[in-house]
């Protein structure tokens, strides 16, 4: 039997119904070339495939294809530039995620060494690329998961950036510690959303937030007050549809100039306010 090229695996991927992005990502991790990109496949797309490899490789699209992301099956996922490392212990960064941290950028820009916290921080994500940003901010990421804790924390230290974390429910516990701007990425899906079953592989804690999904937003909102300077913002991702549920709450509770940003997709995907 001749032995697959990587063109041919490729296309054995598009078979069983794999995206083509999702197809090379997998093929360079099989190949132990994750950081060699897609312009490598192409130039060596008539290279031969090795048994073990192709098993493999035909494994993880397997295991796509039944719903798991690809970021837990390499191990990895690139967000504002950052190399995570992310498993199912963490949700699986978005690229929309980083219009929340493009936001707080915008709004620390004056300020000599802003700080900052971000709630439910998983893989650290937000935390680790506002850090990177701004190296002489004091950032907090707090999360109520050991688990989630320890990703965040291995990132941290892998990719050398000064963040702090603490083990918490939202802002329980932070006594009179006062941010510039508080910045979070909390569950917003409601508990009975069919959306959920397709999210299965990642933790539900992180993704459901009661009966209209508003439960941790609400908590937040109520909290961040107390924990802002004057001037301070606060800053959420939310779900699609949910903008202008968040922007009332944030208006109920006395934050000015209060406004929604869109996702790449033009949907307007973060709110926030200021104290």
């Amino acid at each position: 039997m001749n032995t697959p090229t990587l063109a041919q695996a490729l296309a054995q991927a598009h078979t069983l119904g794999l995206a083509r992005i999702d197809a090379q990502l997998l093929l360079l991790h099989a190949l132990g070339r994750p950081d060699a990109g897609r312009a490598w496949l192409l130039a060596h797309d008539t290279d031969g495939l090795d048994d073990a490899v192709q098993a493999q490789f035909i494994a993880l699209c397997q295991r796509r294809v039944a719903g798991e992301p690809v970021a837990y099956l390499t191990g990895r996922k690139e967000f504002y530039g950052l190399a995570l490392q992310v498993d199912a212990r963490v949700l699986d960064p978005r690229p929309d995620t980083e219009t929340l941290v493009d936001w707080a950028l915008e709004l620390i820009a004056p300020l000599p060494a802003p700080r900052l916290a971000d709630l439910g921080t998983g893989s650290g994500a937000i935390a680790l690329a506002l850090q990177s940003q701004r190296p002489t901010a004091q950032v907090l990421a707090v999360d109520a998961s050991s688990d989630a804790l320890a990703v965040a924390q291995a990132n941290a230290t892998r990719l050398g950036l000064p963040v702090h974390f603490r083990q918490g429910n939202w802002m329980a516990g932070l006594d009179s510690v006062v941010f510039d701007a508080i910045v979070s990425n909390p569950p917003y899906i409601a508990a009975e959303d069919p959306h959920l079953a397709a999210l299965t592989h990642e933790p539900l804690q992180a993704l459901a937030s009661g009966a209209d999904g508003l439960e941790d937003i609400r908590t937040i909102v109520a909290q961040a007050p107390a924990h802002l300077v004057a001037g301070g913002w606060l800053l959420l991702e939310h779900g699609y549809d949910q903008a202008e549920a968040v922007r009332a709450l944030l208006t109920d509770q006395g934050f000015g100039q209060v406004q929604s940003r869109n996702d790449l997709a033009g949907i307007a995907r973060c709110t926030g306010g200021c104290r």
